[in-house]
């Protein structure tokens, strides 16, 4: 009861500041908390990166690997996207298999990736309907302060573009950087009450009515968008989401790197 009435007061503190076109934080409405970005911190992995939005913290590592390709796609790599919520990082975070917000987390960071084509699956083949690479993309997120979804994401494109293809420990040839094709981009935004606020604190994710996840190219390009929780967005709302996340994401990918 006492976590309800403290919920409802916070709720309510944070619509009254919203209503006066302020944030909890002092943020502006489209502005990022501060973003850190740290490539190849694990030796053992062919990639890895650690990522800080605000006090959000996330490690994502890549793993490569010699198998046998997909049916329907003989001559491509294959991508697989795993994410863990460490329970140390979040109370509401349990040991155990994947939970539904785990399972989400990790398709909306592969889906980006995967329908943006930044990686370039093709050249991952070794021998077409024989031998293939195999991605291993795995995401540990270590303190949970909202906007999972982007922190999560910055880490897989910063592992990814530091990621050094194997070869020459499965006697494939020599080493090589992972094939890249273009340079995607997410940002996720939030609707409370009327306003639309950009890189949700967690006390901001909390009170959210709705959610949207864009995913763009270094073309200007939308590639992916993922809807989350039960309120509705008008389309104004979405188009509006979808300009800002275009205007914001180059000087993001300018910091991720």
């Amino acid at each position: 009861m006492a976590d309800e009435v403290v919920s409802q007061i916070k709720k309510g503190h944070i619509h009254k500041l919203l209503s006066m076109g302020r944030r909890m934080d002092g943020r502006s409405a489209d502005e990022y908390r501060s973003i850190t970005v740290e490539a190849g911190i694990i030796g053992s992995a062919q990639g890895s990166a650690r990522v800080r939005i605000g006090n959000t913290d996330v490690v994502v590592g890549v793993k490569m690997d010699v198998g046998s390709p997909f049916p329907d796609t003989p001559d491509r790599g294959v991508l697989t996207t795993n994410a863990e919520l460490i329970p140390m990082a979040s109370p509401t975070f349990e040991p155990g298999p994947p939970d539904q917000n785990a399972i989400e987390l990790s398709r909306v960071v592969d889906r980006g990736i995967r329908e943006s084509e930044m990686i370039d699956l093709q050249k991952l083949c070794i021998v077409e309907g024989e031998e293939v690479w195999i991605n291993f993309l795995d995401i540990y997120v270590l303190d949970y302060d909202g906007n999972l979804f982007d922190a999560c994401f910055y880490g897989a494109v910063a592992a990814l573009r530091n990621t050094i293809v194997p070869a020459e420990k499965h006697e494939k040839g020599d080493d090589y950087p992972m094939p890249l094709r273009h340079y995607p981009i997410q940002t996720t935004a939030v609707k409370i009450e009327n306003s639309i606020l950009f890189d949700p604190a967690l006390d901001e994710e909390m009170v959210a009515d709705a959610r949207l996840t864009v995913t763009t190219d270094e073309n200007g390009d939308l590639r992916a968008m993922q809807k989350g929780l039960a309120g509705a967005l008008t389309l104004d709302e979405v188009n509006e989401i979808i300009d800002t996340s275009l205007r914001l994401s180059k000087g993001l990918r300018e910091i991720i790197g």
